[in-house]
């Protein structure tokens, strides 16, 4: 296809915006979502909910605006890392100061790695096979967080009406997906929460929803809640490195995408600037108090909808999130989405992941479909994961608190078993990849 604008090009100001929109509409839902299931389980105050969006839109607009002109300097954008999501369950018990003290180390040990070039060594441990189970395990593991949204125990609605209405919206949006292109394709995420929100009120007008979230309009509330007292656990510290071992490998995955896309010059540059640059934003994320980011692999998609691959298009995208950080009173619209749509939603975006993850797994397979000892070591560690996902309360209260973070997280158990078997057991070499969003 065509670009009609290169990586360095300035478009006019009017189609920059038009496409920035596009870019915010995709950052934005994810943040919505993320930090929507992550403030619900840190705060019981709804004013701490806007805080922490408001950091997380302040967080990835400052980086956005970082990467465009010292990063990657290339149309990728970030945005809160799903990965993240799955270490931040598994650490609750710890506490906050745990979580981002975690947060804050990851990302300290994702810039070291790229800086001091010990990354490609790591990457070799991530061949097809491993690549392929971290992808399908993100989807599988935060399986009981989406249950969780779509049941909705304190919405005042029954469980059965909540789940018939989550499931009909799936279906829904996948059908609007298959209909709809461009634009409307992009930013469906975005209509499929205003669209559900809507009509969940208007079907259940007496369901008690999260309700707008009280607005804090000092600079005191949104810089206040900063981790300032550093709390080192060592099971939530190794779960969340395994998470970044994770995001690390994803964050180049999407970076070498979108430079074969669009082939820049000085891509190794581009690379190691970009993965540093993200590893100091996961560090600021854990100062703030909030989960890091992670450049998005969607972004030759956008390249290809909008025809312009100028990283110019993405700075109103970070004057919107800014502009939404800095007023609460439209951020806090976001706090009346009930969970029952965020829950569909973000089964709508894991679906994707799973997508995402099974083209992984056939990358090499030409004809001959996937090979059986391939599907024992992806098969294996799913299905471990997805067990250890579910364990009740009380199976992973009952083990040691050091290691409930990390043999009660079903990411980090997938994980260690896709690494044994795939380098010990059916030890083999096959060239690393990777895709999809952590």
């Amino acid at each position: 296809m065509r670009i009609e604008y290169g990586v360095d090009e300035k478009p006019p100001l009017i189609k920059s915006w038009l496409i920035g929109l596009q870019w915010a509409a995709v950052v934005i839902s994810s943040i919505i979502i993320l930090g929507k299931v992550i403030g619900e389980i840190h705060f019981i105050e709804p004013s701490g909910l806007i805080i922490y969006l408001q950091k997380l839109l302040f967080i990835n607009a400052i980086t956005l605006v970082c990467q465009i002109y010292w990063g990657h300097r290339m149309p990728v954008i970030p945005g809160p890392s799903t990965v993240l999501l799955i270490g931040v369950i598994a650490g609750q018990e710890a506490g906050k100061s745990a979580i981002y003290t975690s947060v804050m180390i990851g990302g300290l040990f994702i810039a070291v790695l790229s800086a001091s070039g010990l990354f490609r060594y790591l990457q070799r441990l991530f061949t097809l096979n491993v690549v392929t189970v971290v992808l399908l395990l993100i989807a599988f593991t935060i399986a009981p967080t989406v249950r969780d949204l779509i049941v909705a125990p304190k919405s005042g609605i029954s469980p059965f009406y909540n789940i018939s209405f989550a499931i009909i919206m799936i279906i829904l949006v996948f059908g609007c997906y298959r209909l709809l292109s461009g634009i409307w394709r992009s930013t469906l995420i975005i209509w499929a929460m205003i669209a559900g929100s809507l009509i969940y009120f208007l079907i259940f007008p007496g369901g008690r929803g999260d309700g707008p979230a009280c607005c804090v309009t000092n600079f005191g509330g949104f810089f206040g809640q900063m981790t300032l007292d550093p709390a080192i656990q060592p099971g939530v510290l190794i779960s969340f490195m395994f998470c970044y071992i994770a995001l690390s490998i994803n964050d180049l995955g999407s970076i070498q995408s979108a430079g074969e896309f669009i082939a820049p010059s000085g891509m190794e540059g581009r690379v190691k600037r970009g993965v540093l640059l993200t590893g100091l934003a996961n560090i600021a994320s854990g100062f703030f108090g909030v989960i890091g980011p992670v450049n998005y692999s969607l972004s030759p998609g956008m390249i290809m909808s909008t025809g312009c691959a100028s990283r110019f298009t993405l700075l109103p995208a970070a004057a919107i999130m800014l502009f939404l950080a800095f007023f609460p009173d439209v951020t806090g619209v976001i706090g009346g989405i009930p969970s029952v749509v965020i829950g569909a939603v973000l089964a709508y975006v894991m679906t994707h992941q799973i997508s995402a993850g099974l083209i992984v797994a056939f990358k090499d397979s030409k004809d001959q479909g996937i090979q059986f000892d391939n599907g024992l070591v992806i098969g294996l560690p799913l299905l471990l994961g997805t067990v250890v996902a579910f364990f009740p309360g009380h199976v992973v209260g009952a083990m040691p608190q050091v290691l409930r973070p990390i043999l009660g997280n079903g990411f980090v158990v997938g994980v260690l078993s896709a690494l044994i078997l795939e380098h010990v057991v059916f030890r083999k070499r096959i060239d690393p990849g990777s895709q999809g969003e952590m």
